[in-house]
């Protein structure tokens, strides 16, 4: 038997094998789940005055039910993944049905690596790329991979910016025809329309395609790894790393980072044990193979109405489940190290992403009820992604009910007769005993997994690159502190999103803030109903019962306290101070990453990157974009593009809108004129004195514009004005930087 028929043997052998596999654990988790929730529940109603005997309380018991099997399932999960990580990993997994030997002389094939940007921090996202070029380039595979920044940027400023970063970036790695730039000039269905663009004019080239977001890291030893890992799999659509979080500096994104490092490497192992070949795709930091991807994952517009009528905002969950349905396979592999993103520096900038997140997972209420053939498995992934917004509603309705049932016991007499029809009385009952051991057994199931995770630390030898014993402990109760403040301020905020979703309110699609903190007015105008809502509930649970004041204490005090616990979280010097004295630390902090290292030394780092004017001002700024802009338009579209150089000569680029000046900065011929009259204006013209303070910047400022030329020319490195300018044709003429 040869060995293309040995390998596709083993690999009907090892589907069958982990089918098997994964309908045994997923069984067994969903008796724990039911059975625990059912004992639970069943506790629940025994705390209740009435027993479950009318529909108030009928009600919160669902409730209930609903939130400790989301909160039973994580916790299972998790220690499925302690389990799993003391016998030495998943013998299911994807990397362990092969040896090490066998992949390593596993030959590799074409990918190319792609980032979609829409308005991003140009230094971080494009820096990223930097690092992650150059950690492949140590492999020595360089060879087979191409990377393509694809921008969806609509401010002319920021898109210039992104070009000449580019720009200098093939410059200083030697990138020539292996990294390239592209920027749709219409953005429709948002980053899944801008890979489908890219893979409509050159998927076909590429067997693979690695998607990265704007904050992605991944070491190019896990780049290589992965596609040999898909050599020796062609069942596979989708390879999904387990991604950690990296490189934070405000405290709240320091907390988060240490959660994702110290706890998550449970929840994803747990995780990949009970998805196996049938895992979800969080649309970055994976490998995807083109061809299936291309023919099975077109998204077509959701046909219902309102938020379920348009474009799916949240693709990934939904491709992963396209390609499941027609028959391939998609994997999660935790054991694929050097896999990195960033959180968002505050609860803020978390939030105002989540906005849209939740709008995009509640669309998949709509496929996971109508579309046809998916697998139960991911119809359990869009659950799972539903409820991790839908949850904080469910909680809050629950805390309403609790309200209303506290209340009726308190200001009404009590009824005795809650069914018209009963024939003897029913006696209220309480059973104090019964709901502390509720209460203890649901915040068992909340801290068991963080201490599980402490536990998995020591066991493998990690505590020292988390600070030492006493750090640790130390930095996990910060953490189940801070996370217990955030909780309440989630749920909330959530529970507005998903309804403002439900309702369909229309959002702005915008890139995220990945580095400023917080200001006081932003967060009290962004936390003011929350607080006001959380004073109130605590005023009157003080003015109802004390004791029902005290227990909505846990809740009320986060609520009223958002701003400020927001600003100091968002504050970069209390994060550092932190880190200096060991808190919260992470291994990459500890022992050093060649990554964080390659991002430091970011080659675009200090670099002034030109915006419009600088780009129709500075010579070899304004060669690039000339360059790279379309030329010899004729008929209407010219005379139209004369008129607003006319305008822009004489007004100047302010009284220009984004839209009329993203039209003139693509036009070769455009840009190529407005740097000849620039450089003619007279001294109090709008050019002129925005040439005036493009020289002060550059030169002396006694010099004049015409002597400043030569001056601001010398100022460049002496090989940009000659390297642009000698490629223009060569550029000009890449279909990379047209819409053909």
């Amino acid at each position: 038997m040869d060995s293309t028929a040995t390998r596709a043997t083993g690999g009907r052998q090892a589907r069958t094998s982990w089918r098997l596999a994964a309908m045994l654990r997923r069984t067994l988790l969903l008796l724990l789940v039911a059975g625990q929730t059912a004992a639970a529940s069943w506790v629940m109603l025994s705390v209740l005055p009435y027993r479950g005997g009318n529909g108030l309380e009928i009600a919160m018991v669902v409730l209930f039910a609903i939130l400790f099997a989301w909160i039973s399932f994580g916790f299972w999960i998790a220690v499925a993944g302690f389990i799993l990580r003391r016998l030495g990993g998943d013998r299911h997994s994807l990397l362990r049905q092969q040896s090490e030997t066998e992949l390593a002389t596993t030959p590799l094939a074409r990918t190319a690596i792609v980032m979609p940007i829409y308005h991003e921090p140009i230094e971080r996202s494009l820096g990223g790329l930097s690092a992650v070029y150059q950690s492949l380039e140590r492999t020595g595979q360089l060879e087979h991979f191409d990377f393509y920044i694809l921008s969806d940027s609509r401010d002319p400023d920021i898109w210039l910016q992104e070009q000449a970063a580019w720009a200098q970036l093939v410059e200083r790695l030697g990138a020539q025809g292996r990294l390239f730039y592209r920027r749709r000039q219409v953005n429709l269905n948002y980053k899944s329309g801008n890979v489908a663009d890219f893979l409509r004019r050159w998927g076909a080239d590429y067997r693979y395609m690695v998607v990265l977001d704007a904050d992605s890291l991944m070491a190019g030893t896990t780049l290589v790894r992965m596609v040999q890992l898909m050599e020796r799999h062609p069942r596979v659509g989708i390879l999904q790393t387990g991604p950690g979080l990296l490189n934070g500096r405000s405290l709240f994104a320091r907390v988060q980072q240490f959660c994702s490092q110290l706890y998550g490497p449970l929840f994803t192992t747990g995780l990949a044990s009970v998805q196996l070949g049938e895992a979800a795709f969080w649309g970055h930091n994976a490998i995807l193979r083109t061809e299936p991807f291309m023919a099975h994952c077109g998204l077509r517009k959701l046909p219902g109405w309102g938020l379920f009528r348009g474009p799916i905002m949240s693709h990934d969950f939904v491709e992963a489940a396209y390609l499941g349905r027609a028959g391939h396979e998609v994997w999660l592999e935790p054991e694929l190290a050097d896999s990195w993103e960033e959180s968002p520096p505050s609860l803020v900038d978390e939030l105002t992403r989540d906005r849209r997140w939740v709008k995009g997972n509640m669309q998949h209420l709509w496929l996971l009820l109508f579309s046809r053939k998916l697998r139960l498995a991911h119809r359990m992934a869009l659950l799972n992604g539903i409820m991790s917004y839908l949850a904080s509603p469910l909680w809050l309705a629950f805390l309403v009910l609790t309200t209303v049932a506290t209340t009726q016991l308190v200001l009404w007499p009590i009824n005795y007769f809650p069914d018209p029809h009963q024939l003897y009385p029913l006696w209220p009952q309480w059973q104090p005993m019964r709901a502390v051991a509720l209460v203890t057994l649901t915040l068992s199931l909340l801290f068991i997994p963080k201490f599980l995770g402490l536990a998995d630390a020591a066991l493998t030898g990690r505590l020292q690159a988390f600070g030492g014993t006493l750090r640790l402990v130390g930095s996990v109760l910060l953490e189940i502190l801070i996370s217990a403040l955030l909780a309440p301020i989630r749920m909330l905020s959530h529970s507005r999103y998903v309804i403002e979703a439900l309702l369909n309110i229309t959002l702005r699609w915008a890139g995220q803030n990945r580095t400023s903190e917080t200001g006081w007015m932003r967060a009290i105008l962004h936390h003011a109903p929350g607080s006001l809502l959380g004073l109130g509930w605590a005023a009157f649970a003080l003015w109802l019962k004390p004791m029902f004041f005290y227990w909505s204490l846990p809740v009320a005090i986060p609520l009223i306290l958002a701003a400020p616990i927001s600003v100091v979280l968002s504050r970069e010097q209390l994060g550092q101070w932190l880190r200096q004295r060991g808190w919260l630390l992470t291994a990459e902090e500890r022992r050093g990453s060649q990554l964080l290292e390659d991002l430091a030394n970011n080659p675009l780092a200090g670099s002034h990157q030109p915006d419009f004017c600088d780009s129709v001002i500075h010579p070899v700024h304004n060669a690039l974009q000339v360059a790279l802009g379309r030329g010899g338009r004729q008929g209407l579209r010219r005379q139209r593009l004369e008129l607003l150089c006319q305008r822009c000569v004489k007004m100047g680029p302010q009284n220009l809108t984004q839209a009329e000046l993203s039209l003139l900065a693509q036009d070769a011929d455009c840009m190529r004129y407005l740097h000849r009259q620039a450089w003619r204006a007279r001294p109090r013209s709008p050019w002129g004195r925005l040439l005036g303070q493009q020289i002060v910047r550059r030169s002396p400022p006694a010099q004049s514009p015409a002597a400043a030329y030569p001056a601001v020319m010398r100022a460049l490195p002496p090989s940009a004005n000659s390297t642009w300018i000698q490629s223009n044709g060569r550029l000009a003429g890449h279909s990379l930087y047209t819409d053909q």
